[in-house]
């Protein structure tokens, strides 16, 4: 379900007053926010509930990369100022994702088929070229596509949550085109205005690496 189905902020809850306002401008100007000034990447696609994968939820992905067999990335319901975290991810080479045992392995999900169907985008801002950006991303889709994701949300908006409720939800990713709901990719689509069949056609170039047996739990139950 699309995060724009829901209410990014609680109508009932006390709107950030000026004083708040002040102190956030004061602290921008003053501190070191070195963590979230590292993000370099902007990434959209949708989770599923590991606990019931009929469920799913738009993610918007702010990575950054520890190294090149680690990136971390916050998940927010959409890409607005005001959007809530709903979750985070943490994305591993499949060097490390062989160095897991079993049990932490069923924990982490594949991302060949979101690359290769074009589900997987890097929104491009406004202002750059299509065809330039479009290269950049495919780009980065040859490096994502070989990654393990290990990933908890804890706001569970496809609901109408208006807080984060309850314990943390295990997610995981899409594996083929049967498992997607109707029209979820053309309503993503039509919003960023982007067609993800182009995508998948600029990408079938891209090697499509073997998953490995014990990842993408949430279809194998």
């Amino acid at each position: 379900m699309s995060a724009a189905d829901h209410e990014t902020n609680n109508p009932t809850s006390t709107p950030l007053s000026t004083k708040s306002k002040v102190l956030e401008t004061g602290a921008l100007l003053a501190q070191n926010f070195a963590p979230v000034n590292a993000i370099c990447a902007h990434l959209n696609a949708f989770h599923v509930y590991t606990s019931d994968p009929h469920r799913c939820v738009e993610a918007n992905h702010y990575c950054s990369h520890i190294s090149e067999d680690v990136r971390q990335c916050l998940i927010y319901d959409t890409p607005q100022p005001n959007a809530r975290l709903i979750g985070v991810e943490y994305m591993i080479s499949s060097k490390l994702f062989a160095t897991l045992d079993t049990a932490e392995r069923k924990l982490w999900h594949s991302h060949v088929f979101e690359v290769k169907s074009g589900m997987l985008i890097m929104p491009g801002p406004a202002g750059v070229p299509t065809a330039g950006w479009e290269l950049a991303e495919t780009k980065e889709m040859e490096q994502v596509i070989g990654l393990y994701g290990k990933t908890y949300h804890f706001w569970q908006v496809d609901r109408g949550d208006k807080l984060p409720l309850g314990g943390p939800e295990l997610m995981g990713s899409f594996t083929s085109k049967e498992q997607l709901p109707e029209g979820l990719l053309a309503e993503r689509d039509a919003r960023y205005g982007i067609s993800s069949e182009q995508k998948k056609e600029k990408r079938g170039y891209i090697e499509e690496p073997e998953v490995q047996t014990d990842a993408d739990q949430a279809w194998k139950k």
